[in-house]
């Protein structure tokens, strides 16, 4: 496999002015197709700002939201004539099961797919979102953090997968904060323009 796959281009600017923290960077076989393997390069990127406010608010070290991105790769490439439209329902398919399966990976119980959507990447193409629901209980707090995932799918001069997941209640309320600083007063939707925001933003 290789390792030196590129990686999508993000907007680190805006990642870096909200808070956001590279957590990881991986190269892996994502999913395997009959007559290839499909490479995934990956950034990974954790909500710094709103871990360590809730942390110093309450000792509770949570992760509340993760953002990624993915640029995909074929090994060997596709033949000719087989066209991105032939296969990405399968990229489609096989990334939304493994968005949901990173959800349980991180503790959430009922995953459940949601309603679907589409947006217009800043590359001018369109992608179709899924999204998702899913819970975990908060050690030591008494509360379940429910969140909303959502994925997105598409393809420019290449296959993306964009995706994230944030909370459903502002986590002052959760952790039932007074005075909490901004970052633990952001509604579902603010979180959910913010996500939005950032797929649209990868190249």
């Amino acid at each position: 496999m290789s390792d030196d796959a590129p990686f999508p281009v993000l907007p680190t600017d805006r990642l870096d002015d909200g808070g956001w923290t590279l957590a990881d960077e991986s190269v892996e076989t994502v999913f395997r197709m009959p007559t290839a393997r499909v490479v995934g390069a990956t950034s990974l990127y954790d909500d710094a700002r709103t871990r360590t406010a809730a942390r110093d608010a309450t000792d509770i070290d949570q992760q509340w939201r993760f953002f990624f991105a993915t640029r995909l790769t074929f090994e060997p490439p596709l033949a000719p004539g087989i066209g991105p439209p032939m296969v990405l329902p399968t990229v489609r398919s096989e990334a939304q099961s493994a968005f949901a399966d990173q959800l349980r990976d991180r503790g959430f119980s009922h995953v459940e797919k949601g309603r679907r959507e589409r947006i217009r990447v800043g590359t001018g193409d369109r992608a179709r979102l899924r999204s998702y629901s899913a819970a975990v209980d908060l050690e030591g707090v008494g509360e379940t953090l429910s969140v909303t995932g959502w994925v997105a799918v598409w393809h420019s001069d290449g296959f993306r997968i964009a995706a994230g997941a944030y909370p459903d209640d502002p986590v002052a309320d959760l952790l039932g904060i007074a005075d909490a600083p901004d970052e633990l007063r952001r509604t579902p939707g603010e979180y959910r323009d913010d996500l939005l925001s950032l797929i649209r933003a990868v190249e």
